[in-house]
C-alpha cells in the first residue's frame, strides 16, 4: 500500500472520532449537527480552540464539501466569540494535511488560537508541551461559549 493510501485511510479510533462519540469528554464552545468546537488540552495560548466534523474525514483533500462548509461558519463563530469573550483581535488559523505537514490527529481539525504579535515574537507556545489545567479550560469553554451568535 502507497503512502497516500495509508495516510487517507480514516481510524474510528483517534481520539477525535471518539470525542464525537462520547467516549472520551472535551470541553465544549460549540456544536450543530455537522461540526463540534472544542477547547485544545494542549493550548499554545490561552482560549486555543479546534474545530472538527462529524464526518470521517483525515484531511481537506478527504472532506465533503458539505462538512467544510460546515467547519468555516463554525469557525468563523468561534473566532467572533473568542475576539469578544478574550478582549483578543489576533487569531491564527490553522489547519494541517498530513504527518509531513505536521498533522498528529489523523481527523480533519482546524486550530483557532488567539495571539498577539509583538515585534517579531508572538505568544504561542509550542503544541503538545502538555496539557493545562481542566478547570481552567471548563471555565474558557463557558466564558467562550456565552459569547456564540446562532
Amino acid at each position: 500500500m502507497n503512502q497516500e493510501k495509508t495516510t487517507n485511510h480514516y481510524d474510528n479510533q483517534n481520539i477525535f472520532a471518539k470525542i464525537i462519540q462520547g467516549e472520551i469528554p472535551c470541553h465544549k464552545v460549540y456544536e450543530d449537527d455537522k461540526t463540534l468546537a472544542f477547547m485544545d488540552i494542549m493550548p499554545m495560548a490561552t482560549g486555543h480552540v479546534l474545530v472538527i466534523p462529524k464526518c470521517e474525514a483525515v484531511e481537506l483533500s478527504t472532506m465533503p464539501n458539505e462538512y467544510l462548509t460546515a467547519v468555516f461558519a463554525t469557525a468563523k463563530k468561534v473566532t467572533n466569540a473568542l475576539r469578544t469573550a478574550l478582549n483578543v483581535q489576533g487569531i491564527v488559523q490553522m489547519q494541517l494535511n498530513h504527518a509531513d505537514a505536521g498533522q498528529s490527529v489523523f481527523h480533519y481539525h482546524v486550530h483557532l488560537i488567539p495571539t498577539h504579535i509583538k515585534n517579531l515574537g508572538h505568544t504561542l507556545s509550542n503544541h503538545e508541551a502538555g496539557t493545562t489545567d481542566h478547570e481552567k479550560l471548563a471555565q474558557l469553554a463557558h466564558q467562550i461559549a456565552k459569547h456564540i451568535d446562532n
